[in-house]
Order: C-alpha cells, then structure tokens, then sequence
C-alpha cells in the first residue's frame, strides 16, 4: 500500500483532510461514507445499504405479475383449533 502524507486542515470550526478525487473514485465514495476508528486508524466505508432495501418494489412487481402465491398452500398447526382470533 502506497503511503500518501496529508495536511489536517482547519474547516470553520473543525478540522479536515481534503481526499484527492483518484483515491475517492477508487474507493467507489462520493456524496457521503461511513467513519469509524479502528485500531487507532480513521476507517471510511461506502454507506451500507439500509436493511430490506428495495423490498417494497420487488414485492409490487411481483404482486403485479400475479406470481404471490403461497408456495406451501395454507396448513396449520395442531394447536390452531384451541386459538380465538
């Protein structure tokens, strides 16, 4: 891994290091990334993708193409007849 040496630099009221656009389009980040330390080193990430993203779409479409239906059928469990619902 190639050593590169940046400046921290003051930003209105915090500091920053500016990333050259070679290393951020590498790493697949632009817009926003997720920070954490770890093992004392300042780690950036692309943003992981909320849970169940895209979900919702792929179930309308799916509903549309008329392919929702149950693949096991219905069935039940022996204690279903004690339950009041």
């Amino acid at each position: 891994m190639k050593v590169m040496h940046v400046s921290i630099r003051q930003i209105g009221n915090s500091q920053g290091v500016v990333i050259p656009k070679p290393i951020l389009t590498q790493l697949g980040l632009s817009g926003e990334a997720e920070m954490t330390i770890e093992g004392g080193a300042l780690v950036l990430r692309r943003p992981a993708s909320p849970v169940r993203t895209g979900w919702a779409e792929a179930a309308r479409k799916i509903a549309e193409a008329g392919d929702d239906e149950l693949v096991m059928g219905e069935f039940g469990n022996a204690a279903d007849a004690e339950l009041a619902w």
